[in-house]
């Protein structure tokens, strides 16, 4: 009887580990200006939910960071062992002015950092402002789509897609997405999510 007892005990089914996602980004991951039920991972985590997609969101994003801030606490945030990352930085830094070329690299680097670990990523790209003129904007825009490729990530163009600059999709700064604007990116986005998921084991 003891015997069958310990048997029983070891064909009993271990619970799967928990998957999660790490999101990295600034303030527009990290839910500038919104109650904490209203920022984009509440929302997502809601709608993922809803959708049936199993795994938890881990919110490593910081208002105010840079690619250089982004990669300067990296490891530390790597700290968590996520599964996968949804990446979204760069917007400050064209907000400052910084040249595309330091973005660049320095999402290369932390897109790098994800590979070694071998962690499917969606990319989130970010548009810049037009007035920084034509150079700036070539140089900016075109940064997300090239380091998307030569990475091989899941790629969403433009964060801001269907809410820039639409006053009743954002907050009074026009630069940060209102509870509806949050919504709106939620929706257009769940579907890369899914995707993402699918790279899991």
């Amino acid at each position: 009887m003891a015997v069958l007892t310990t048997i029983a005990a070891f064909s009993l089914p271990v619970a799967a580990a928990e998957r999660t996602i790490l999101l990295y980004g600034d303030s527009l991951l990290a839910g500038y200006g919104l109650s904490p039920a209203d920022g984009f991972a509440a929302q997502l985590q809601a709608a993922m939910v809803a959708a049936g997609l199993d795994a938890k969101l881990i919110n490593a994003s910081v208002s105010g960071d840079t690619t250089a801030a982004g990669l300067a606490r990296l490891d530390w945030s790597l700290a968590e062992k996520p599964d996968a990352v949804i990446l979204g930085l760069g917007a400050n830094d064209m907000l400052q002015g910084l040249p595309p070329e330091t973005a660049r690299a320095n999402l290369d680097t932390i897109l790098t950092r994800f590979d070694q670990l071998h962690l499917p990523v969606l990319l989130l790209g970010m548009m810049a402002d037009r007035g920084l003129g034509a150079d700036y904007v070539a140089g900016f825009d075109g940064m997300y789509p090239a380091l998307a490729k030569s990475h091989d990530t899941i790629f969403y163009p433009f964060y801001l897609d269907g809410v820039a600059l639409d006053p009743a999709l954002n907050q009074a700064d026009l630069h940060h997405p209102n509870t509806a604007g949050v919504k709106h990116i939620v929706g257009k986005l769940l579907p890369d999510v899914e995707q993402l998921l699918q790279k899991l084991p």
